[in-house]
């Protein structure tokens, strides 16, 4: 239409927080999307740093030729404008949007060339790091150390139709880095050990969501704007108010809940600073009449412990709103009078000047200004050090006093102003600032009473006097300045090595137990002086009672079962509380146990890690043995059975003539297979039972001889068995019926394996018990591989299947445990295996215990005697 307006181009940008995120690689995929819908899409240009995948992206798409520019023996290619203006297309692709043109380009900046695109008309597909902004790139220097030359201004960005976050973990763009994937091997080292070390990428990403956090802000109230939408669409924001327990706590907190409110629900947090002056010298129970406050209006109630003086109830609220991230803080004015605030402008002046980025709200009320408050002097040193002070402010200026006028002949008044000086000094070195003060005034006095012309008169008579005097107060306070700085600075220190020892305690707790996180509590409590010291975790919700909150660990009376109701409360992580009860804490000590709640995060993870490790392990040695069974009874069922149905089907066929022996040889099968049938099913529910732990032994007195001899009964090939077992032999306390299945399960394992060669029971006593030995002198087993002859489904690397499913000497160690004895395997002299079950020998006196038994359970073994 004749006088419209052309249409400017639209621009998406595929925004990352660091190079290797995927940002060229999103681009390429959303410009094969709009190819494969008909859309005229070119290749402006796009560069793949010699990456196979991107590489691969841009086949099928048109490529427009690029400008070359020739720097000595070096070719630079730039985006070619003019190409893309002539070919018009609807689309064009533009990588890297804040790099630096070649000298001779049209622009020296390539967003600039992008800018004449969209203002053909011509929509463009870009990509930009964080790092290029140019309202982050001081910060991106103070993070990586790094200095961005090539910058993009954040209005172009935002310029943007769409900005699409293309994101990825620290660690997974890390691993892609190590595989080569981002840059040439040669650079991978290098980059890792500096631009991407972990905590930079973190930053780096930090910086990247919040940016774009806030630009969907923008664009929602732009949106809101544009539709005449007025009720509320509330963001989040975090605001601390502070609470001195006094008449205006309820004025600021309430007004502090509707400031929340207004920033978008914000989470509001409540805290109360203990001692000291200002926020903090609450009524007795006020700190009950606050918690109810807090939870009135939704509020979070926490308390902390601050130094003394203005100073450090300044320092403990700012930071235990830094702690917890606060974007507002609110506190109600200063009720001291306006007179007090000239000596010291309060608390609320310190923090709106140290506050930095937060925001600070002064609420008024009706109790400001009417508190008359007078200032107070604070000072670093202990206290038994002060009192000594004070005294040494009372004596030292008397005992120059009295050194002086008892050397007035000797000495002269430059002698004796040096003297009240020296006690000004040694005041101001013991005592501090309050000390040094009163000794500069009564020394000075003093002087001028009884050794200044005119004696015994407080008149100066001279100037010179006035000027010293004044002389001895500004020492006194230079001396008592540095004193107290000193102080402080000693304080500080021995804080920090104390921190520093408690966390490398707490460390090495977390580093060398298997189970740490209850002793790191334990050592939390001892530290901080807590009465109960727990880590909970907050359950799955319970429908109309919320979620719960679960103990992971505790140290001490479990006696705080919420967040809620601690004295300390410092969330670890979302759903995971590091909780105390006893007393409240110092903000500084609340910071470390920020640091010890992330140790016992890591500490949490790994043994939970640890466990999920032993159960995939469990898993797996389950699998496995499934599959061991699978294979063998496979093979076990199907043979039987096989040789089961053949022989019945003979005898069925009648076309098919048997002689007599010939009919009783397959009969003869169907009973052989049916008994391997019996046995392996046993074999299986034996083994099944032991595992459960249902069976229960009826012991008796029980001879060796006599178990051996009815165990042999339904064994094939029993011949080739010799008995060499003394009748005189002392019973054995066992199950007899459990004794003959151990015995028939050695015995026929050793008919099978043993090669062939006979087989010999003997028997002997040996410290309190009798020895069964079972002797085979077939090939025998290495010593290594013995134990594993007891495992279910083992049968020696003998894969086919053709000899058990590797059940009964599995069977018959869990029966020989029942009964209170064990199985063994060693050696047999010149070659073979001899398994040897060992028992406790009966006493004369032993009664029966199947009398005093008590009816097996249901599907209990309780004997195996075919005679009960």
């Amino acid at each position: 239409m004749a006088g419209e307006l052309p249409r400017s181009g639209e621009l998406r940008i595929h925004f990352g927080a660091a190079p290797g995120v995927g940002k060229t690689f999103a681009m390429l995929c959303e410009a094969r999307r709009r190819r494969g819908r008909g859309t005229d899409l070119v290749v402006g240009l796009v560069e793949t740093h010699g990456r196979p995948k991107t590489a691969e992206l841009l086949d099928g798409l048109e490529t427009l030729p690029r400008l070359q520019f020739r720097r000595g023996d070096i070719v630079v290619e730039e985006l070619d404008v003019a190409a893309v203006l002539a070919r018009r297309p609807e689309v064009v692709l533009v990588d890297e949007l804040a790099h630096t043109n070649a000298p001779g380009s049209a622009h020296p900046k390539r967003w600039q060339d992008v800018r004449d695109l969209l203002d053909a008309g011509i929509d463009v597909l870009s990509t930009v790091n964080v790092q290029h902004l140019e309202s982050l790139n001081d910060v991106v220097e103070k993070i990586t150390g790094v200095r961005q030359r090539e910058t993009v201004p954040d209005e172009f960005v935002r310029r943007a139709g769409q900005i699409e976050l293309v994101d990825i973990t620290p660690e997974a763009l890390r691993r892609r880095m190590a595989h080569g994937n981002i840059y040439r091997a040669d650079r991978v080292d290098a980059a890792m050990a500096n631009y991407f070390q972990v905590g930079n990428l973190i930053a780096l990403r930090e910086l990247a969501l919040l940016w774009v956090a806030d630009e969907v802000d923008l664009a929602l109230q732009r949106y809101r704007t544009d539709k005449h939408i007025e009720e509320t669409w509330e963001t989040r924001e975090r605001v601390v108010v502070a609470l001195t327990g006094g008449a205006e706590s309820e004025t600021v907190l309430r007004r502090a809940s509707r400031i929340a409110k207004r920033a978008g629900q914000a989470d509001l947090l409540a805290v109360h600073v203990l001692r000291g002056d200002g926020l903090a010298g609450a009524p007795v129970g006020a700190t009950g009449t606050l918690r109810k406050l807090a939870d009135d209006v939704g509020a979070s109630f926490h308390t902390v412990v601050g130094d003394s003086g203005a100073e450090g109830v300044t320092g403990s609220l700012l930071d235990f709103a830094r702690g917890v991230n606060a974007t507002q803080l609110v506190l109600g004015t200063s009720r001291r009078s306006r007179f007090a605030r000239l000596f010291d402008p309060g608390i609320g002046a310190r923090v709106v000047r140290e506050s930095g980025s937060i925001d600070v709200h002064i609420v008024t009320h009706s109790a400001a200004g009417t508190a008359l408050r007078l200032p107070r002097i604070r000072s670093n040193l202990p206290g038994g050090r002060r009192m000594l002070g004070w005294a040494v402010a009372l004596l030292a200026p008397a005992a120059a006093t009295g050194l002086g006028s008892a050397l007035q002949p000797v000495i002269g008044l430059s002698t004796d102003v040096v003297l009240f000086f020296l006690a000004t000094v040694v005041a101001a070195l013991v005592g501090g600032l309050g000390p040094a003060l009163l000794a500069a005034l009564s020394g000075g006095l003093l002087l001028n009473f009884f050794l200044t012309p005119p004696l015994y008169s407080l008149t100066i008579g001279e100037t010179e006097n006035v000027i010293t005097l004044v002389a001895m107060l500004l020492v006194a306070v230079l001396v008592a300045l540095v004193v107290d700085r000193a102080a402080r600075q000693a304080e500080q220190a021995a804080r920090a090595h104390t921190e520093a020892a408690l966390l490398a305690s707490f460390a090495r707790t977390v580093l060398t137990r298997s189970d740490p996180v209850p002793r790191l509590l334990e050592k939390v409590r001892e530290a901080f002086g807590l009465r109960c010291v727990a880590l909970l975790e907050r359950g799955e919700d319970t429908g109309a009672g919320g979620a719960g909150w679960n103990r992971v660990a505790v140290s001490g009376p479990p006696e705080c079962g919420r967040p809620e109701d601690a004295d300390v409360d410092v969330e670890v992580e979302p759903g995971l509380h590091l909780i105390g009860t006893g007393r409240s804490l110092p903000a500084a000590d609340r910071r470390l146990l920020e640091t010890v709640g992330g140790q016992a995060l890591l500490a949490l993870r790994s043994q939970r890690a640890a466990e999920d490790a032993v159960r995939a392990t469990r898993r797996a040695e389950l699998n496995d043995t499934r599959g061991a069974l699978l294979s063998a009874v496979g093979h076990d069922l199907r043979s039987p059975l096989t040789s089961i149905k053949v022989a019945v089907g003979s005898l069925r066929d009648p076309l098919l003539r048997l002689s007599g022996t010939d009919r009783a040889e397959l009969l003869e099968t169907v009973e052989e297979s049916a008994d391997r049938l019996t046995a392996l099913v046993g074999n299986l529910l034996d083994s099944s039972r032991l595992a459960s732990g249902v069976v229960q032994p009826l012991l008796e007195r029980v001879g060796y001889d006599e178990a051996a001899a009815r165990a042999l009964l339904g064994l094939p090939d029993a011949a080739r068995v010799a008995l060499e077992i003394d009748e005189d032999l002392p019973d054995v306390c066992a199950d007899v019926g459990l004794l003959e299945r151990v015995v028939a399960n050695l015995v026929d394992n050793a008919l099978r394996h043993g090669g062939g060669a006979p087989v010999v029971l003997r028997a002997s006593t040996y410290g309190g018990r009798a020895e069964l030995r079972v002797v085979d002198s077939g090939p025998g087993v290495p010593k290594k591989a013995r134990e594993r002859l007891f495992a279910p489904f083992q049968r020696l690397g003998d894969r086919d299947a053709t000899t058990g499913v590797g059940l009964g000497l599995s069977v018959a160690r869990g029966l020989t445990e029942v009964m209170g004895g064990a199985l063994t395997a060693e050696d047999t002299p010149g070659g073979g295996l001899t398994t040897v079950v060992s028992l406790p020998i009966a006493g004369r006196a032993m009664r029966s215990e199947a009398a005093i038994a008590a009816p097996g359970r249901d599907g209990d073994i309780v004997s195996a005697d075919p005679a009960r």
